[in-house]
């Protein structure tokens, strides 16, 4: 058994003796760090948000807030976590009592904890955008613009999205959110940023015979994956750490793939862009800087911050949900899919990926290591996410859209669609009746009529399949009204 151990604010914790499915927030509490708390056990409510060392985009580090109920102890073997116990600054005097750390200072101060239940896990996400390294504030500090949802400070609310107050605290904790200044230049944490994150490490843990595994390279995983054909493959464990909470589900094996390079490159190429399987979406989203329009209007509807900081494409491919956000809109970039597996690798268009209801042509053994989007880009895109709520919300159905427009003739039309079948689909109907027509709103009508019958909608406790019907069709109509308001304009 490898001995594996987390860096907890400062300080050397051994995992042992947790199981191998002791979730991170569980070990934590276990330990004595009670701040983080457990709210709903599915990562949808933020009350045990903990900070992660993470490579980063602008610095070599970035503080990441993830849901420590959801990640595995054994995941951060080797890793650095602060918790909102290790925020606020020891006092030089050992019997003074330790300084605030400035978030808590504006939560305090402003009002932002009312019951407290959910108010470390704020502080830790707030402390994330705190200290995002591209976080800039307004020339002038009167003006916050028109913007509701950014600061003048220039903090994004959104990276609270996936924090909920049940106390409906939400005003003093924006207030707090948007008086937040800029690190100063001796903040430990801040000045941690310049140096590289922890290593990856090699990890075997095992008690009471469950064993929780990373190995080091795609090939070692490659093969132990042939040997333990029955493991449970996870990488940002956004899906499997549900799995465990609710439904109790445990397995004998897990197979890490979050940390292996090979799954983690974004690469622009010729004719392409290859995105690594086992990137965060917050990852891709800054990496790719807006280089896919598509891909950059899915990512805010995606979940909340804290799951697109661990969840992956590659996992919301392999789960193979009728109603995961990323499928539509990389089907209608055309996407493919590079499997992986210890005798070499296939790709295959996500059109024909996909075979059944959480099916798909992955053999045993195999990964998906990246997914592969050709160029160029069609340069009329759009995603429209129905759903109960703006953010943080499951699709009752999702659309993409990815027009060739050439003369005011469409020239090229690939429709995703999710929430609307067994797999995700493309709307191969509707694309037809799109293709070699003119741009008109006769065209954008009559293919909204097809696309009311694409799929095979369900009545279900998120939408009737009539709705999902009538949805469809308004998706096509709101993307000719919003094409035309652009050239209008």
């Amino acid at each position: 058994m490898t001995a594996a151990r987390i860096t907890v604010n400062g300080q050397d914790m051994p995992v042992a003796p947790a199981a191998p499915h002791t979730t991170l927030l569980d070990l934590l509490r276990e330990r004595g760090l009670t701040g983080t708390k457990e709210g709903c056990a599915e990562g949808e409510c933020g009350a045990c948000a903990v900070l992660v060392a993470r490579p980063g985009t602008h610095e070599a580090t970035d503080w990441v807030a993830v849901n420590a109920c959801l990640l595995p102890a054994a995941s951060l073997d080797g890793q650095e976590v602060v918790t909102s116990e290790g925020l606020a600054r020891p006092a030089g005097d050992a019997h003074a009592p330790a300084a605030l750390h400035p978030v808590q200072e504006e939560m305090a101060v402003r009002g932002g904890s009312q019951c407290g239940y959910c108010t470390p896990g704020f502080v830790c996400s707030m402390a994330a955008e705190y200290y995002r390294p591209d976080r800039r504030p307004h020339a002038d500090p009167t003006d916050a613009g028109t913007d509701p949802e950014h600061g003048p400070n220039g903090f994004d609310l959104h990276a609270l999205s996936g924090n909920l107050c049940r106390c409906t605290g939400y005003r003093p904790i924006r207030d707090a959110a948007f008086a937040v200044g800029m690190p100063a230049e001796d903040d430990p944490l801040a000045r941690r940023r310049e140096q590289a994150p922890p290593e990856a490490v090699a990890t075997a843990y095992t008690r009471d015979g469950s064993t929780y595994l990373r190995k080091s390279t795609l090939d070692e995983t490659l093969r132990l994956l042939r040997e333990r054909p029955d493991a449970v493959v996870v990488a940002g464990s956004t899906d499997w750490g549900v799995e465990v909470n609710i439904r109790s589900r445990r397995a004998d094996c897990v197979v890490a793939v979050d940390r292996l390079p090979e799954l983690r490159e974004l690469r622009f190429a010729s004719g392409h862009i290859e995105i690594g399987a086992a990137l965060t979406l917050t990852e891709i989203e800054r990496r790719l800087d807006g280089a896919v329009p598509l891909l950059a209007e899915l990512f805010p509807q995606f979940a909340s911050r804290l799951i697109r900081n661990g969840a992956t494409l590659g996992g919301n491919l392999g789960t193979g949900s009728p109603i995961g956000d990323s499928p539509p809109a990389l089907l209608a970039l055309e996407a493919s899919v590079l499997l992986a597996d210890a005798d070499g690798e296939r790709e295959v268009p996500l059109a024909e990926y996909f075979t059944g209801y959480r099916q798909s042509v992955r053999r045993p053994g195999e990964l998906i290591r990246a997914v592969r989007v050709p160029l160029p880009l069609s340069p009329v895109t759009a995603f429209h996410k129905i759903a109960k709520r703006r953010f943080d919300d499951i699709s009752s159905v999702a659309v993409a859209f990815a027009l060739d427009i050439e003369d005011g003739t469409v020239r090229k039309a690939r429709i995703g669609l999710g929430g609307v079948a067994a797999t995700p689909i493309r709307a191969l109907a509707t694309e037809a009746a799109l293709e070699g027509r003119p741009w008109t709103a006769e065209t954008a009508e009559a293919a909204a009529g097809v696309l009311r019958t694409e799929g095979t909608p369900l009545d279900d406790h998120r939408a009737s399949a009539a709705y999902r019907a009538e949805m469809l069709g308004q998706s096509l109509r709101k993307l000719y009204a919003r094409t035309t308001e652009a050239v209008s304009s």
